[in-house]
């Protein structure tokens, strides 16, 4: 695949990233100056699990998956939009990836040499504590999915991902899904089936599926089932733009209340 140079309108839209935004101009130059755009089809393999980490990347256009593998099992780890990046712990320190990434569509990603990476996280302190804080972020973020798949019932997980994509979107109450089923269960810690199962035993708890379309009937009943928790549940940012959970509901066209 060619190698393409950054377009003039990505500088600025990379620099607003929370990672960037407070580093030098000067160490953002540097990083920029080594980074090269590519175009990638839908369901290519970007990285693999195991291997180095060369490059942190940036999604400019598209959608990638973030997911494992062992034995014969799979699972999706995290989805990542624009504009994100992943995988900055491993270019941190410098080692193997821990998940792999394909795409799921047609995308475009910034690579940014890892090497440059760790000199400018060296050298300039503004930039280590906007990596840190987007690493701090990151772990936070796992340990609340952690204990959402160890603590709750494949029900409660998904009643409490549904309301706070509700919650996000504004307290909306009908949404559309932001991701394919099948990604939306993986990253849940079930099957497909045992998704479609526990979404339809849902009805009776305030929620009507048509679809990928969501309708909350009744929050009342939906919160008694998920019971939302703040050391589980947020407030923190959701850190979905640092390739560690799945992208926000879109609030265009939804209408509130319920």
């Amino acid at each position: 695949m060619p190698t393409i140079t950054l377009r003039a309108r990505e500088l600025p839209e990379i620099r607003r990233l929370p990672l960037f935004s407070e580093m030098r101009p000067a160490s953002f130059e540097t990083l920029m100056q080594g980074a090269y755009a590519q175009t990638f089809p839908s369901g290519l393999e970007l990285i693999r699990q195991g291997d180095p980490a060369d490059f942190l990347h940036i999604v400019m256009e598209g959608m990638v998956e973030l997911y494992s593998r062992w034995a014969e099992r799979e699972c999706t780890m995290a989805v990542v939009l624009p504009v994100g990046s992943f995988i900055l712990a491993a270019c941190i320190r410098d080692a193997p990836h821990l998940m792999s990434a394909r795409t799921l569509e047609r995308s475009r990603l910034i690579l940014v040499p890892a090497v440059a990476l760790r000199a400018v996280f060296r050298s300039d302190p503004e930039f280590a504590v906007s990596a840190i804080g987007e690493l701090a972020g990151c772990y936070r973020a796992v340990v609340r999915h952690a204990k959402g798949l160890k603590l709750r019932t494949s029900r409660e997980r998904i009643a409490s991902y549904l309301l706070r994509q509700s919650h996000i979107a504004g307290d909306v109450a009908g949404f559309s899904l932001p991701v394919e089923k099948r990604l939306l269960a993986s990253y849940l810690g079930m099957t497909a089936e045992n998704l479609s199962r526990a979404l339809k035993s849902l009805e009776a708890d305030g929620v009507k599926i048509d679809g990928n379309r969501v309708v909350i009937t009744d929050r009342a009943r939906l919160v008694a089932l998920a019971r939302p928790d703040a050391l589980i549940d947020g407030p923190d940012p959701d850190g979905a733009t640092a390739g560690v959970g799945l992208p926000p509901v879109t609030v265009a066209g939804l209408r509130r209340g319920a």
